[in-house]
């Protein structure tokens, strides 16, 4: 039996002062929700049709019956539950359904398809996936789950430059990890405007 391929984007409520609160610091609150909007939209219709995964939504807060339209109801929901961002990822890997295992976040205006099929592509042969990002972190964390789901979260300062080090580090000296391409956020004013000039 084949197993199905699981892609997560985890998503935050859209609400206004709880999404990009870095960016929003920089460019106001009314534009980093735009943003958000923006970015999230186009993620979900890119990903969610491809027939090679199943698409979650892993939502924070965790309440499920919260259906802006921006997230297309065939899309399976689940919680992220609480705790930091690392029991979050954590906690999704160990309860989705048995088979490889993709996350990402809402708010990377580069992933396409060919990211994500290829992070599974690269599954096949590595236990664990990663897309890294310039600062030092990752825009994509993924793992085989089989035979067991690592433990890569533990002691992992996150949303900072030494993430995906200590994510790697708790794979242990020989980590059988694989890259996909390198992709940012739009964390800085820099970014965002970047991110208009080119959208």
């Amino acid at each position: 039996m084949k197993l199905r391929r699981h892609l997560v984007v985890m998503v935050r409520a859209p609400q206004m002062g709880r999404v990009k609160r870095r960016l929003a610091r920089d460019i106001d609150a009314v534009r980093a929700l735009r943003f958000y909007h923006v970015c999230s939209e186009r993620l979900l219709r890119c990903l969610s049709r491809d027939p090679r995964w199943t698409t979650w939504l892993a939502v924070t807060p965790d309440v499920i019956r919260f259906r802006p339209r921006l997230w297309p109801k065939r899309i399976r929901r689940m919680t992220q539950g609480g705790g930091d961002l690392g029991a979050r990822m954590d906690r999704i890997l160990r309860v989705l359904p048995p088979g490889p295992a993709v996350i990402v976040g809402s708010d990377i205006p580069g992933i396409e398809a060919r990211h994500v099929a290829l992070a599974f592509r690269l599954l096949g042969s590595h236990h664990t996936v990663f897309g890294p990002a310039a600062d030092g972190g990752y825009w994509l964390v993924g793992a085989r789950r089989f035979p067991r789901c690592p433990d890569l979260f533990g002691n992992v300062r996150l949303s900072g430059e030494h993430a995906l080090a200590d994510t790697l580090a708790n794979l242990g000296a020989d980590p059988d990890a694989a890259f996909v391409e390198m992709l940012s956020d739009v964390d800085r004013p820099e970014d965002y405007r970047d991110w208009k000039r080119n959208s």
